[in-house]
């Protein structure tokens, strides 16, 4: 219930982290896959890895913020692969990370256009796509952050993230009678390069991972598990949920 055989996902996000996990997972499951992300050269070293692995990817390099990225990335899964199935919308930032009047405006629209508006557009051109096809499933990255947990210094983020729980509410209503299913994924603490940014020293991963209740980062192969599993069949009867992964971090008081 785990397979994607013949399945054609977009990934963004997708040169490094919970990206490229999910990436070499979802191929290994049988899915073809369109990548996205802005590095190029890092993007087409994941897609060649996929190839090398025996499976089929695409790389597209853009800014998930741009609304032609999006047309551009469902077109090119229609010409290379026939259309699409799932598609995992992962790329985000944290922004800067300060106390609120210390942000920018440029800096605040810059975190919701890369963490909320990307939503926003991904959706609007995968979603038609999708009902093409006669369903499908959308997977957005979100977060505990602003969700069960607030972290001081990550208005923008939190803000950004959360908006697109009430955007995954939506949608799952909307297309759930037209076979799409809609759902957030909330990771917890991971290491990765952006989990590395925030957490940057030996001392800040250690509180970090002691926030949970497993008092560890998850790696990004977890998250990929978990992208994986509200991508495909096993979880059909799930849509309009936000499912944490995060290690407990929610609930863990000591």
């Amino acid at each position: 219930m785990t397979r994607l055989d013949d399945k054609v996902a977009i990934i963004t996000g997708a040169s490094s982290g919970i990206g490229r996990a999910a990436a070499l997972l979802f191929s290994r499951k049988g899915a073809k896959l369109v990548l996205s992300s802005r590095g190029r050269d890092r993007l087409e070293a994941v897609a060649g890895e996929v190839r090398a692995a025996g499976g089929s990817a695409i790389a597209l390099a853009g800014d998930v913020a741009d609304e032609a990225h999006h047309r551009d990335l469902v077109d090119a899964a229609k010409a290379e692969f026939g259309g699409l199935d799932i598609a995992f919308n992962n790329a985000g930032t944290t922004g800067p990370v300060g106390p609120l009047p210390d942000l920018s405006m440029e800096d605040w629209q810059g975190v919701l256009g890369a963490n909320l508006t990307s939503g926003f557009l991904a959706a609007k051109h995968q979603l038609p796509a999708l009902e093409a096809r006669g369903g499908g499933s959308l997977v957005f990255t979100s977060t505990f952050v602003g969700h069960t947990a607030g972290f001081p210094g990550l208005a923008a983020y939190a803000a950004s993230k959360s908006g697109l729980i009430g955007l995954v509410q939506v949608l799952a209503s909307e297309y759930g009678p037209k076979g799409i299913r809609v759902n957030a994924l909330l990771p917890g603490a991971t290491d990765t390069p952006m989990g590395r940014e925030v957490a940057a020293t030996p001392e800040a991963r250690a509180f970090v991972a002691g926030l949970n209740a497993f008092k560890r980062m998850a790696e990004p192969e977890e998250i990929a598990e978990a992208a994986l599993f509200l991508a495909a069949p096993a979880s059909s009867f799930m849509t309009g949920t936000a499912m944490l992964v995060d290690g407990g971090v929610s609930i863990n008081r000591v």
